[in-house]
């Protein structure tokens, strides 16, 4: 049945995308790049896709190592952000000026990052390995139902009235522990920021914000993390230049996300999203039920 587990793994980590070739690792880096930062889940679109398609599964390396399209997107979109609050940070250690604005939204993406590192490496034997029980259809379909959920009561009980300017580093931590859940597939780093920001009382458009710029470090450092890995593990020069690829289209695809999200946000809420996630994972459940997707 399509649908299932990527066979492919090279010292125990998994490999699938290599087996797919150029063409289809282009059209699922559309999709990861789509899905990446949207707040739909990545992990799961990257699950049924190719489950529909009848291709193999890419693997959870593939999914890993793409968030550094992700990370080229949103330094792209938030370039005048990203370098303001660089260049802020610097000039006020260098003046001493603990107090600067740009300097305490810095600190609080540090230390927004740290549960989720802390999380990633001791989770790391089951989330990276060929065939993790966290990675199966079941899983993934559940979390997007709770997660589609909880973003649904942010929009119901948040008042969506605070400016990212008055965040504290009390809200940035919070945010931070809400990211942890991205580590489970089908959460949604996106989507898991993006609630938790909601449900801390920020603007939609300004909760996306920090949405992203929270999550810069943790893009990188798991995105790095993985190309490090997979060269640790020998992968051929075949893969690296399928992997790039998908990273270039993904890039392309994923700014066109952020740019679609802001729009959502802006001129609605996140509600369509909300009825997203659930249909999906509702689908994903009798699909499973009915024998079209194995598990």
């Amino acid at each position: 049945m399509p649908g299932g587990a990527s066979e492919a793994c090279v010292q125990g980590v998994d490999t699938g995308f290599v087996t797919l070739g150029y063409a289809k690792v282009a059209i699922l880096g559309v999709v990861q790049g789509l899905t990446e930062l949207l707040p739909i889940s990545s992990t799961a679109h990257m699950r049924v896709v190719p489950g529909l398609l009848g291709w193999p599964d890419p693997g959870s390396a593939f999914s890993a190592a793409m968030q550094l399209a992700a990370l080229a997107a949103v330094v792209s979109y938030y370039w005048r952000d990203v370098s303001g609050i660089l260049v802020g940070s610097a000039t006020a250690v260098a003046r001493r000026d603990f107090d600067s604005p740009d300097f305490r939204f810095a600190v609080g993406i540090v230390l927004a990052t740290v549960p989720i590192v802390v999380a990633g490496v001791l989770l790391s034997p089951v989330l990276n390995a060929c065939g993790s029980p966290l990675r199966t259809l079941p899983v993934i379909a559940w979390a997007c139902v709770v997660m589609g959920v909880l973003l649904a009561v942010a929009e119901i009980a948040a008042r969506h009235r605070r400016p990212a300017g008055e965040a504290r580093l009390r809200d940035m931590l919070m945010v931070g522990i809400a990211q942890v859940g991205a580590l489970i597939p089908g959460v949604s780093r996106s989507g898991s920021t993006l609630t938790g920001a909601l449900m801390l009382g920020f603007k939609r458009a300004d909760a996306a914000r920090i949405s992203f710029l929270l999550g810069l470090p943790a893009i990188l450092l798991a995105g790095l993390r993985e190309i490090w890995i997979l060269h640790k593990a020998g992968l051929g020069a075949q893969g690296w230049s399928v992997l790039g690829l998908g990273l270039v289209v993904a890039s392309l695809s994923a700014f066109a996300a952020i740019w679609l999200l802001m729009r959502v946000l802006e001129r609605f809420s996140a509600w369509p999203f909300v009825l997203y996630r659930i249909a999906l994972g509702v689908g994903l459940l009798v699909a499973l039920h009915a024998g079209l997707l194995a598990a």
